[in-house]
């Protein structure tokens, strides 16, 4: 498995969209990339001012989201949706869309509770249950 470092996952995101807005051709994974970033124009900015961000920390713990991790969490979900892993994903997608009349909005559920299942395996040092995952989901309205 691929596990890049955090500035490898920071360079994907930025190089992914500077291609796009050249006109290159993409990758599979940077279609992938770039369609995310395109549902998040408030990190358009920043992303083309990459030098200037790409080494930032950020500090939930003061409210602050970091918009690389946004995006690459977003990136795994379509990922995982493209191929119903963990199995059922697809499903509580759907189920989520269908709810909230909106699937920018189901995904943002499903970021929160994939957020918290890595977060929760990082502090355990484990790696991330998939079960946990779910039954986060399936609590999810």
């Amino acid at each position: 498995m691929y596990a890049p470092s955090r500035d490898e996952a920071r360079r994907f995101l930025v190089d992914a969209w500077a291609k796009y807005r050249a006109a290159q051709p993409l990758s599979a994974l940077e279609q992938v990339a770039v369609t995310t970033v395109a549902r998040h124009p408030e990190y358009h900015a920043l992303l083309e001012d990459a030098e200037r961000h790409i080494d930032r920390d950020y500090a939930p713990a003061l409210g602050e989201t970091n918009p690389f991790l946004h995006l690459s969490l977003h990136v795994a979900i379509a990922e995982q949706l493209a191929i119903d892993q963990p199995p059922g994903i697809r499903a509580h997608f759907e189920r989520l869309a269908a709810a909230r009349g909106d699937e920018h909005a189901a995904l943002h559920a499903i970021l929160d509770c994939l957020g918290e299942t890595l977060h929760d395996a990082q502090r355990r040092g484990v790696g991330p249950d998939a079960s946990v995952y779910l039954g986060c989901l399936e609590r999810a309205r």
